[in-house]
């Protein structure tokens, strides 16, 4: 750079001195011809007058010698002035070429190679999923892939040709040939996945298919169909969109595969591979002319997850075989559902099924629109939403653990007094009168019975001396404290765990209910009515059954542990080896005390040999009922039948599971929710001893439903 500023100043002072020396030449001339000028006029006026009348008469006799000089001189001069200004210009061409030539000529040089060689990336394969014990969930296979020269678009007859062998319309084949999206010099991508048959017999007749060649590349297969598809995700081609939102430290060409949901986007950095790189020399058409190099793609790292493939396969089983019997939505009991298992040891999730479902294969290759129209409408009741994490419920009954701990706290409750409950309520005497879920009344009853028969008019009785103790009623603590109880348990905030689109359900609160209905100032205030829906889990509530897990083994242990699917990372080319591992890590230590926490846990203990229902549910599966704690509950939902909720955790003495079943539409929790989370149950304690090890393939979701009645009228729970 230096260089080439000295040169240019060289050159312009090499054009002054020309422009100076032609100036300077000029002056002294003009000097030396007006001398001599002087002279001649003189002399011609003597010859001049030479028989000529004084008067002007005859003819007027001009000096020829005078007028010739002078035009000579200023021909010579021009002359000069020219000669010196192209002096001046070749002068500087010569000091110029000088530059480019000698001083310059490495610079160019390096320019003219970078417009001769341009670096094609080849995609590389992503690494494999895993569950917790090496079964493969996700892996790759070869798939046969028909590539086009860029040139080929000037080939009518090859393209023809291709158009005939592959089946593709001859004006598909055009427009792939013409993509540049991945690069003016790269290979177009005519078909990801042909047919051995069609490939062969390109290969053997190759000199009809000028430009165009096979490689095996990598796609995604899924040996289980549909199995923990929430979970895993889908994979497809980047967009524009999200190129532009690549981080720097990933290396990601338009055309790439990536990770669009699931673990496969959240953990697309560590899936993704290496690109290849193919080095081409290209002429000044840009058509490619030679290979110089190419690399290898590099297999991206494999993910290992905690979930349990063996007990994910009957989780999605029994959701399937309750809900659709036949594949067919509306045939069997509910309408959708989802099921969570959690290790409550280190948050550990070994089950996340939501029902229905779909296969990520058919995002291979891209999924067309009139399957991507079907799993959007109601009546397919939406197979891409991950219920587990996304779906959000009313807490029903399931909630009465935490309210119930929530009145232990602040007195309003405790294991000494009793209440009388008529099956009817109106303890705020507004003549809206509430009801038990059990018409007749639960009689007189004390805390712990009251959570194991679910009685609501407890619960009514705590949510009103809540209310009245609120500062805004003229009492003591905050109008929000039976929330913030209830927040303890992590309600109404994401878990944290490792997927995109959770959810954060809600608590509702006089704040929230004041913005929510700002427009209608009469549904804005905050009424006793409101706090005792809040204290069944019922009214505005929403959870999602992650939530629910989390929360019952908060309960189970005493710690809220933070939700994970990643168990560890190993690089693909050492598979023996760890890179990464993922521990337990505890978010949250609920402020509650221990005789409480006591309270609510031999409550809970108390549920399931209450119920034969539920009892029959375990026992079938070959678990001790007096080895769980267990809650359930039944959501109501305007205009739909009654959402079934089940939440327990095993062993009672010592926790290490912990299940939450959510049915939509499905009816009451003990009859419809518990079998669900007893055959989880029991397929975790199997898998653990080793004798559940077999996984099989699960179908998605084809969209067919019909008009769906339930068969609960009322809640029963």
């Amino acid at each position: 750079m230096v260089i080439a500023v000295i040169v240019g100043i060289l050159v312009f002072v090499g054009l002054v001195a020309a422009l100076v020396a032609v100036l300077v030449l000029r002056s002294r001339h003009d000097e030396q011809a007006g001398t001599r000028v002087g002279t001649q006029s003189a002399h011609s006026k003597t010859i001049s007058t030479v028989g000529v009348s004084a008067n002007g008469g005859g003819a007027r006799v001009t000096s020829s010698e005078s007028t010739s000089g002078k035009t000579s001189e200023n021909v010579h001069s021009r002359f000069v002035a020219m000669g010196v200004l192209a002096a001046g210009v070749f002068g500087s061409l010569a000091v110029r070429l000088f530059d480019m030539q000698v001083l310059e000529s490495q610079s160019y040089r390096t320019a003219a190679d970078q417009n001769a060689y341009t670096t094609v990336y080849t995609p590389a394969p992503r690494g494999y999923i895993y569950d917790a014990d090496g079964i493969a969930i996700v892996k790759n296979r070869s798939a046969l892939t028909v590539l086009a020269d860029a040139d080929v678009i000037d080939n009518h007859d090859v393209m023809m040709r291709l158009s005939a062998v592959l089946g593709i319309p001859y004006n598909i084949i055009r427009q792939r040939v013409q993509d540049t999206s991945l690069g003016a010099q790269s290979q177009r991508i005519i078909s990801s996945d042909a047919r051995l048959r069609d490939v062969a017999f390109i290969q053997e007749h190759s000199d009809a298919f000028s430009g165009i060649s096979v490689e095996q590349r990598a796609t995604r297969t899924y040996p289980y169909g549909a199995l923990a598809a929430h979970v895993v995700g889908y994979t497809g081609s980047v967009s524009e969109t999200e190129l532009a939102n690549i981080p720097s430290n990933r290396n990601v060409e338009l055309g790439d595969i990536v990770g669009k949901s699931g673990l496969e986007s959240q953990y697309d950095n560590l899936l993704a591979g290496e690109h290849g790189e193919r080095k081409v020399v290209a002429d000044s058409s840009g058509a490619v002319v030679s290979i110089e190099s190419e690399t290898l793609p590099t297999r991206g790292s494999d993910i290992y997850l905690t979930i349990k493939a063996p007990v994910q396969y009957v989780a999605e089983s029994a959701l399937a075989e309750l809900i659709a019997p036949n594949g067919v939505i509306g045939t069997g009991t509910g309408v959708a559902g989802a099921v969570v298992a959690m290790d409550v040891t280190d948050g550990s999730i070994l089950t996340m099924a939501s029902y229905p479902t779909y296969s990520p294969a058919t995002f291979t290759g891209g999924i067309s629109q009139d399957t991507w129209d079907l799993y959007s409408t109601a009546s397919s009741y939406y197979p891409l939403l991950n219920r587990a994490i996304q779906g959000t419920y009313p807490a029903a009954s399931t909630y009465k653990a935490f309210t119930g701990m929530a009145g232990l706290k602040y007195g309003f409750a405790d294991t000494s007094r009793t209440w009388t409950c008529t099956g009817s309520w109106d303890g705020f005497g507004s003549g809206d009168v509430q009801k038990c879920w059990k018409e007749g009344g639960h009689g007189t009853i004390g805390f712990r019975e009251a959570i194991v028969q679910s009685c609501d008019t407890v619960f009514y009785e705590i949510a009103k001396s809540f209310f009245y103790a609120g500062t805004s009623q003229g009492g003591t603590i905050s109008d929000t404290a039976l929330q913030e109880e209830i927040a303890k348990f992590g309600f109404g905030q994401q878990t944290g765990v490792d997927l995109t689109g959770e959810e954060a359900g809600r608590i509702p609160t006089p704040a929230w209910k004041a913005q929510y209905w700002a427009d209608v100032p009469t549904e804005a205030v905050w009424r006793g009515g409101d706090m005792t829906n809040l204290v069944i889990g019922q009214g505005d509530v929403l959870v999602t059954p992650l939530q629910m897990a989390v929360a019952y083994g908060g309960i189970a242990t005493g710690n809220l542990m933070k939700p994970h699917l990643l168990k560890e990372v190993r690089n693909a080319n050492s598979p023996d080896k760890t890179a990464v591992s993922v521990s337990g890590e505890v978010v949250a230590t609920p402020d509650v005390s221990a005789d409480n926490l006591a309270t609510v846990r031999d409550a809970l203990h108390g549920v399931g040999s209450a119920s034969s229902t539920i009892t029959a549910a375990f026992t079938a599966q070959g678990l001790d009922v007096d080895d769980l704690a267990c809650k359930t509950g039944t959501g109501e939902v305007s205009g739909k039948d009654d959402y079934a909720w089940f939440a327990c955790y095993m062993p009672y003495d010592d926790p290490k599971y912990v299940v939450a079943v959510m049915i939509e539409q499905g009816g009451g929790g003990a009859a419809v929710a518990s079998p669900v989370a007893a055959k989880v149950m029991g397929a975790l304690f199997q898998n653990a001893s080793g004798q559940l090890t077999d996984v099989g393939s699960v179908a998605g979701s084809n969209g067919q439903s019909v008009a769906y009645s339930g068969s609960s009228s009322s809640r029963s729970d």
